[in-house]
């Protein structure tokens, strides 16, 4: 069975062609003076128009996680454990994403992460997911 992949719209469209060039850009909000994920089309709270693309670096703080030992869905019946994730961004947000690279006895929570690039070329996606710095 093939994974459900992100489907970019309109208005997440830079921040999917940001990953594809190997690069973190998210939304800005000059009136908030905040970097905003996930993308919208207005600042939340103040419903302020001025919404920038600005590229970050991506690095952060492991916020908190889950080991699913059990498919969270068919699609990933092969793909166990999962080791689910949300991540601080030194810039200010998180992100919903996966780790990799680390075994999950060895997953802290307040560990530095940094991000990886995970390309699909025959999907035409690229996804970002976090290892152990």
């Amino acid at each position: 069975m093939n994974l459900p992949l992100p489907e970019p719209t309109p208005v997440s469209r830079p921040f999917w062609d940001g990953l594809a060039e190997h690069r973190i850009v998210v939304q800005y909000s000059p009136s908030l003076q905040r970097y905003i994920f996930y993308p919208r089309t207005l600042a939340p709270g103040t419903l302020a128009d001025d919404l920038e693309w600005r590229e970050i670096d991506g690095a952060g703080t492991l916020y908190t996680f889950t080991v699913a030992r059990r498919p969270t869905g068919p699609p990933w019946a092969d793909a166990l454990p999962q080791l689910l994730a949300v991540v601080q961004w030194d810039a200010g947000p998180r992100i919903s994403t996966e780790l990799v690279d680390i075994d999950p006895s060895d997953i802290r929570i307040g560990m530095r992460v940094q991000p990886v690039f995970y390309d699909l070329p025959e999907a035409g996606i690229t996804l970002l997911r976090y290892r152990p710095v």
